[in-house]
């Protein structure tokens, strides 16, 4: 059990708040949001901290999937308890499909690549699984065309420059983002600089960190995937969240780089830029850079919290 939840806890969540809680009461493993982790100026109604828990839900899935165990899940198992998100029966699964332990093994390989990236070695071969993975959430996976690319840009921007004099948003990200020695929040080593920042056109602005030009003369030659839903309900979060999961975890064992990018969708206008851009009536809730890494070596993984923080069993 705490192996899995160890690896639940190296889900991505907005900003790395981690906003998660995991009980098990001798039987089933229940999943809680934990709401005083709600980033209240960039997320009120918290629906990026239920994305960042279903990611959480995905990657114990999977992880527990590895070592041969079925996961029968209720979601929203309690209309009387609005963030309890989800509620795991177990049973033996001694034959599980192809794939599964190959995206659990990704799970301590996969990181957040904020910086530019090349295009995304074999993305056409990689793509109908991306979709076969996303598609029992209900879920749709749409990649934009490098003609819709500058609008998502520009939309990036805008919502990047709407941001910029909001004393409230910019002091939830400093409390969040540029600190050593932190358990939660996205670390210094994580963050790009300016230099770097400029090479990327479609990413959240984050605060300075010290000058460096890594990937110095490399613009930004990713391509932006859409995670969207037919709805706007816990339920669709949650399981954009599962889609999100399954998405990383396949590309990282693809050999692929992945950001996910939710700034975009924060802001009405930035959802209907790119809603204009899909083939089908739906709600942009995720934006994916996919590409591939010119580096050979991973960075460094960032801060979790400790298993004890966010999980909690019956005493003996």
């Amino acid at each position: 059990m705490l192996a899995a939840i160890r690896l639940a806890g190296r889900a991505p969540s907005v900003h790395n708040t981690q906003p998660w809680r995991w009980v098990f009461d001798g039987t089933r493993l229940h999943l809680y949001g934990d709401i005083d982790r709600c980033l209240t100026s960039a997320d009120p109604n918290a629906r990026q901290l239920v994305i960042s828990c279903g990611a959480a839900l995905h990657h114990a899935r999977t992880a527990f999937a590895a070592h041969g165990w079925h996961t029968d899940t209720v979601r929203m198992p309690d209309p009387a308890q609005p963030w309890h998100l989800a509620a795991i029966d177990f049973r033996p699964w001694p034959d599980p499909p192809a794939g599964i332990a190959e995206r659990a093994r990704a799970i301590d390989h996969r990181y957040t690549d904020r910086l530019p990236m090349l295009e995304p070695d074999g993305f056409a071969r990689i793509l109908p699984e991306l979709r076969m993975l996303t598609s029992p959430h209900d879920i749709e996976l749409d990649v934009l065309d490098d003609d819709a690319r500058q609008r998502v840009a520009a939309a990036s921007d805008h919502s990047s420059a709407t941001r910029q004099y909001d004393m409230m948003y910019q002091t939830e990200l400093q409390w969040w983002a540029g600190h050593h020695d932190m358990p939660e929040g996205v670390p210094p080593n994580a963050l790009p600089s300016d230099a770097e920042s400029a090479h990327v056109d479609v990413a959240r602005t984050f605060p300075s960190v010290p000058h460096s030009t890594r990937r110095a003369a490399l613009d930004d030659r990713s391509r932006l995937v859409v995670l969207s839903s037919a709805s706007e309900s816990k339920p669709a979060w949650l399981h954009t969240g599962e889609a999100l999961s399954a998405v990383l975890l396949a590309c990282t064992a693809a050999g692929l780089a992945t950001c996910a990018l939710t700034h975009i969708t924060e802001l009405p206008t930035g959802r209907t830029t790119i809603a204009g851009f899909l083939p089908h009536p739906a709600l942009p809730q995720v934006v994916i850079r996919v590409g591939t890494s010119p580096d050979d070596t991973e960075p460094p993984p960032t801060p979790r919290r400790p298993v004890a923080d966010v999980y909690t069993e019956p005493r003996t």
